[in-house]
Order: structure tokens, then C-alpha cells, then sequence
């Protein structure tokens, strides 16, 4: 692989300086906009003369965000949470007017399976679940002795809601708005340069195991984050939506080319070991004409088009080539091996075609909606994980109900909502417990901070202009904290805690005992939420967890050699990267649990890939009937062996494998199966893979630690 030698040289002083007032200008928008938004929307809400004012300014510091596709995003979703708990919420009160005790265990189970339901999503669209959970609870909570006021309290909190979320995606929209199609756009250019470099300087031979792994976690993260982009973005601009299923055909086929591209160069790094350097170096002149077509002047934002004819020359010429190239070898194993290689190289340059393709059109000024052929990014979720999400906070609301009821406390309503809230919003998180206490901390600080404003500043004006001034230092301390990454959990609870206690409302009333009472009841709430983390801990981040996830990733391969072919390359592909993405989210990196991550995944990807190819080929040309069992026999055994590996498990596979590439060698005409066969094979007896593990008499590979 030819490496690029990049200078490593200091920015020059004027650029510091320059990038660092556009950071703090930046941060100073966010506060700006905020303040701007949270102010218009309680302005609107008094004017309106909607009963809680506060719930409004409070929903747009929980959705305020730089970009403005993220506002949109958040917003919608937290549309949808609103409408679907207000709903949960009359049905709960109708069903159990009178029976307090049916009433908080059915509330406390929806608002748990909310929570189960927000770790199942790593973007925006958890806020629906956690907004479902919370407004059933400030729907239903306050009405608990007034069954008959639930649909004006349904309506009241559905309307202030949705203004703050109307304003604040006004604001965001309109204020100097920073768009998020401009990141995605720039991210997606980034991608393909960098994978068209890489591709481009790794046609000299083979690439280190090293420098394949670091690229397939590079390629993982790449393809995660466009997903996740993609998603925020359709609300903020009618092209992106126009574009959308565009760009997930691009980006899956960016996961199907890199795949085969590391399948590539793991079978010509196993023939340079084992000496057959005949074979590589004919296969490395094979992918020749790739680099050549790849050499041309492309930087992130140039067209793709302009490679489009280079790569379908490229594909010509290999398959021009590969006749003579073949039949300048002798030697029956190294035959084997160029037909292996150039099935896996061909493949490679069409699947290299198309997404240079899927690039061009994205790049071109006009795309047709519903042109594009239409993919799916689908999610590795973990529903036992999200079940100990839903058990542990069903269990939180219902001690919480309990001490409520048994006490007669005034203020449990308010202890309820507040564990309701950060109970659903961190499930999600890697180390909840540790953000909800910074976040309490902030809190305190925040409610802090609200009784001096509303006891010792705003008992000194009148007006709405001058409540503004007095409130606008105490929250702008909060939100400028927000915009620095390592106090950003501890500005969100200060920010939080100011806007929840102070209640701002048409007639402001100052009552300390009342205000002191409920900031211990919020405390208390938050406090029962950052416990529940403790007692019944999340399994988002734990080792548990990442045996699970792991397990799952192996079970991809049965997923290939067993799950309905229409759409099982797109979904195998999209599992694959979204497994990976979390757990390397999870662990330390270079840590032996990554490495062994990385280790299981380029195996998983590699084999899984070979299997879907291997029944494609079945599926379209037939297979004689006495050879089929013996096909069938590889898949099952392979597929039990990566779902529980083991050293005889192991033995059954690659015997399998053998036995099938026998029996195939046995029938003529069958000869295209024997390519996708024996890169299985080869897979299975790579010394320096996951897989030496379960060899007999191989020791383990330095850099992979043994998981099962």
C-alpha cells in the first residue's frame, strides 16, 4: 500500500485566532437564539393566557440546538411523543377515575416502556418515547383528583408544547440559521474522497492488518453518521428530502463496496504469507487498471462523474486481461486462487461503479424523487436491554407512586414528573447514573440560582421587558455551559432547574415555602432517577451488553446463509456497521475488547458477504440435486459455528467446506460456486484471524483476544 506522506505542520497564528472567534461566535448564536426563542414563546403563551407558560419556554431549551436541521428534528419528534402521551393519557384517566392505585401502575408501565423504547434509537427519534412517557405524566398527574379536568389538561399541555416547539424551530429557521444540509453534504463528499484515496493507493499490494482495521472502523463510523445525518436533515430542506433515498442507495453501497474491498485484500495478504506470490502478484496486475482509473484529479467537492468512464474502462480492461493473466500460471493451486481473486476483484469493480454512480447523481444540480432504487439502513437494537430499561423505571415511578399515595405528600406530582423525565431521557446514555448526577448538580445550582432571581431581582421590576433583563444573566450562564462540551450535562441541568422552578406565568406569585418545597420534590425526583441507575444498572455500556451485541454481530452469518434473499445484502450490510458503531461507541479504544470487536467484524463481514453471493449464484443457476445437500450442509454448519464457536464447531465447518468444494469439483457446470467456497475456506484458515482461536494446535494471533 503506498502511504501519504503528510507534513505535520502548526496553523499559523492569524487561523488560531480566526477559529477560535468563529467557535465563540458560534456558541454566542446558540445563547442568542435561545434566549430569543425561550422569550418569544412565553410572551405568545401569556398573551395566549395558557396556564403554564413555563412548560413552553421549558420545551425550548430542550430542543435547542446549533443546527438547525437538528431543531426540526428534535422538534418533530418531540411533536409526536407530546400527541401520543396526551392521547395514552385520557385513556388511562378514562379506564381508572377512581382507582389511584390501577391509575399509577398502568401510568408507571407506560412511562417505562417509554423509557425501553428511547435506548432503541441512537437519534432523535428517542425523544418521541422519552415525550410520550413525560407528557402522559404531566397530563394525567395533576388531574389525579379531577378525572373530569384530564382533556383541558391534555389540551393545555399539548398547546404549550407545541408553541415552544413552533417558535423554536422558527427561531432556529430564520435567525442566522446554521443548516445541516451543508454538513451532511460535506460529509458525504469527504466519504467518498477519502474511500476513493484509499482504494487509489492500495492497488501497490497488500494492506497491513493494521491499517484494514482502523479503515473498516473508519468506514463503520462514515457510514453510521451519514445515516444519522440523512435523518435530521429531510426536516429542514425540501432537496434533502428530494435526495434522501439517493443517499441511502449511496451510502449502502458504499458498505457493499468496502466489504468486498477488505475481502480483497485479506485473500491477496493470506497468499503473500503462505508464499503463493505467483498468485498475489498476478492479482495485484489484475486490480492494476482500478488504481490507474482512480488517479485522476478528485478532490471532496469535484464531480464524480468524471471517474465514471475511467472505472468502466477499468472494468473492460480487467476483464480483458484476466484470460491471458490466467493462463500464464500452471500451478493448480495457484489457478485456484487467481479464480477466486478475480471473481472477488470483478465484483469489486462493478459494486465500485455503482457507488461512483450513486455519487455522480447525488452531485448532479437535479435529482428525480423516487428515481433511486429504494434501500433500507436497518438497526442492530437490543430489545432485552431496552426490557431492563422498562423494568427499571416502571419500578422507580411505582415506588415513587407508592410513597406518594402512602404519604399524602402535596408535592409527589412534582417528584413524579421530574423522574419521568430523566429516567426516559438518559436511559440512552453510556453511564447514566454519572450524567444524572451532573446533571442533579447542575440542577441544584440552576434552582439555585431561581430563587435569587425570583425573590431578590424580579420582586424589583415590572413588566415583561424588564423580566427578561433580570432573567436573561441567570439563564444565559446555563445555556453558555451547554456550548462547553465538558460541562455541557451540568449547563443543561442548570438551564433545566432555572426554567422549571421559576414557572414563569402571567401572575407571577412569591411564595418561598411553596418554592422551596417543590425544588425539594424535583430533587427528590431526580434524585430517585439517578438511583434507579444505580440499583438496576442500564445495560448500555456494560460488558454484558457488549456479549450480547457481539453475539448478535456473529449471528449475521447465520442471518446470510439462512434469512430470505430479497433485500438480505442491503439489511446484512446496514446490521453489520450499526453492531459495530455501538460497541466501538462502548469500549476503550485499543483495548482488547475493541480489538476483538474489529477482529470478529472484518470475519463476519467477509464470510457473511461470501454466503449471500454463494445463494445468490444457487438461487439464479440451479444446483444439481445431489450436490445441493452438501451446499447446504457448508451453510449450516458454518452458521452454527459463528452463533456459538467453539474448537468443534470449528472442525465441523471447515470439514463442511472442504466436503462441499469436493463435491462441487465433482459436477461440471458448477465451477462458479467453487470462488465464493473457497474464500470461505480460506477465511476459516487464516492463522492471524479470530478464527485461530478454534484451530487445533494454532496459537491465538497477538493482536486478537479470544471472546466467545
Amino acid at each position: 500500500m503506498a502511504a501519504s506522506n503528510i507534513a505535520t505542520r502548526s496553523l499559523p497564528t492569524r487561523d488560531v485566532v480566526v477559529e477560535t472567534f468563529r467557535e465563540e461566535a458560534a456558541a454566542w448564536l446558540f445563547v442568542v437564539k435561545t434566549l430569543i426563542a425561550f422569550f418569544l414563546t412565553g410572551w405568545i403563551a401569556m398573551r395566549l393566557e395558557l396556564p403554564s407558560p413555563s412548560t413552553a419556554m421549558l420545551t425550548t431549551i430542550i430542543v435547542a440546538n446549533r443546527q438547525s436541521g437538528m431543531v426540526l428534528a428534535k422538534s418533530f419528534y418531540r411533536a409526536i411523543g407530546t400527541l401520543a402521551g396526551a392521547v395514552v393519557a385520557v385513556g388511562i384517566v378514562a379506564f381508572f377515575p377512581q382507582q389511584r392505585d390501577l391509575f399509577l401502575l398502568v401510568l408507571s408501565l407506560w412511562i417505562g416502556v417509554c423509557a425501553g423504547g428511547a435506548t432503541l434509537y441512537r437519534n432523535f427519534k428517542s425523544y418521541a418515547f422519552v415525550l410520550g412517557g413525560y407528557t402522559a405524566a404531566i397530563v394525567a398527574i395533576p388531574v389525579i383528583e379531577n378525572p373530569l379536568g384530564v382533556f383541558d389538561s391534555a389540551t393545555a399541555r399539548i398547546s404549550e408544547v407545541l408553541l415552544g416547539l413552533l417558535v423554536s424551530a422558527a427561531v432556529s429557521d430564520v435567525v442566522f440559521p446554521s443548516r445541516m444540509r451543508d454538513v451532511l453534504r460535506r460529509t458525504a463528499r469527504d466519504q467518498f474522497a477519502h474511500f476513493v484515496a484509499f482504494i487509489r493507493d492500495s492497488t501497490g499490494g497488500a494492506i497491513p492488518r493494521e491499517a484494514m482495521e482502523k479503515a473498516h472502523l473508519r468506514f463503520v463510523r462514515n457510514a453510521v453518521m451519514l445515516e444519522d445525518l440523512r435523518s435530521s436533515v429531510i426536516f429542514e430542506d425540501a432537496e434533502a428530502r428530494a435526495r434522501s433515498n439517493h443517499l441511502r442507495l449511496f451510502n449502502q453501497r458504499f458498505m457493499a463496496t468496502s466489504t468486498t474491498f477488505h475481502s480483497v485484500h485479506h485473500l491477496i495478504n493470506r497468499l503473500q504469507r503462505a508464499r503463493r506470490d505467483t498468485a498475489a502478484s498476478t492479482l495485484i496486475r489484475l486490480y492494476a487498471p482500478i488504481g490507474r482509473a482512480l488517479d485522476a484529479p478528485i478532490e471532496a467537492g469535484a464531480a464524480a462523474r468524471v471517474l465514471l468512464p475511467r472505472l468502466a474502462t477499468a472494468r473492460d480492461d480487467m476483464r480483458a486481461s484476466a484470460p491471458a493473466l490466467r493462463a500464464s500460471l500452471d500451478d493448480a493451486q495457484d489457478l485456484r486462487d487467481f479464480d477466486t481473486g478475480a471473481t472477488l476483484l470483478l465484483r469489486f469493480v462493478d459494486e465500485l461503479h455503482d457507488y461512483v454512480d450513486a455519487a455522480a447523481t447525488l452531485q448532479a444540480p437535479r435529482v428525480i424523487a423516487g428515481s433511486a432504487e429504494r434501500v433500507r439502513f436497518d438497526r442492530g437494537n437490543d430489545f432485552l436491554g431496552a426490557g431492563i430499561a422498562t423494568a427499571r423505571t416502571t419500578l422507580t415511578m411505582l415506588v415513587l407512586g407508592a410513597f406518594w399515595i402512602a404519604s399524602a405528600w402535596p408535592m409527589g406530582a412534582s417528584a413524579m414528573l421530574l423522574a419521568t423525565v430523566f429516567a426516559g431521557l438518559f436511559a440512552s446514555t453510556p453511564n447514566p447514573s454519572r450524567v444524572t448526577w451532573i446533571v442533579m448538580l447542575g440542577y441544584l445550582s440552576g434552582m439555585t440560582a431561581a430563587f435569587v432571581c425570583e425573590f431578590f431581582v424580579l420582586t424589583q421590576l415590572d413588566g415583561y421587558g424588564l423580566m427578561v433583563a433580570g432573567v436573561t444573566p441567570f439563564l444565559a450562564v446555563g445555556l453558555v455551559m451547554m456550548m462547553t462540551p465538558s460541562l455541557a450535562s451540568y449547563g443543561l441541568g442548570w438551564a433545566m432547574g432555572f426554567a422549571y422552578v421559576l414557572a414563569l406565568k402571567n401572575l407571577q406569585t412569591y411564595d418561598p415555602a411553596h418554592f422551596i418545597n417543590d425544588a425539594i420534590a424535583q430533587v427528590i425526583g431526580l434524585g430517585a432517577a439517578a438511583i434507579s441507575f444505580l440499583v438496576i444498572p442500564p445495560a448500555i455500556g456494560s460488558a454484558w451488553l457488549r456479549r450480547r451485541q457481539l453475539a448478535r454481530l456473529r449471528a449475521q452469518v447465520a442471518l446470510a446463509a439462512e434469512a430470505p434473499l430479497p433485500g438480505l445484502r442491503h439489511r446484512f450490510e446496514s446490521v453489520n456497521h450499526d453492531l459495530v458503531s455501538q460497541v466501538v461507541a462502548q469500549t476503550q479504544p485499543g483495548s482488547a475488547d475493541s480489538r476483538t470487536l474489529i477482529a470478529w467484524a472484518l470475519a463476519v463481514h467477509e464470510t457473511g458477504r461470501a454466503l449471500i453471493e454463494l445463494r445468490h449464484d444457487m438461487s439464479r443457476q440451479g444446483v444439481p440435486s445431489t450436490l445441493r445437500p452438501y451446499l447446504e450442509a457448508a451453510l449450516r454448519t458454518l452458521a452454527r459455528f459463528y452463533e456459538n464457536p467453539d474448537a468443534t464447531g470449528y472442525l465441523l465447518a471447515r470439514d463442511a467446506v472442504a466436503t462441499a468444494i469436493a463435491s462441487v469439483g465433482e459436477h461440471e457446470g458448477t465451477s462458479y460456486l467453487l470462488d465464493h467456497l473457497h474464500l470461505v475456506r480460506m477465511a476459516l484458515l487464516d492463522g492471524e484471524s479470530v478464527l485461530a482461536a478454534y484451530m487445533p494446535d494454532v496459537p491465538l494471533a497477538k493482536e486478537v483476544a479470544h471472546a466467545s
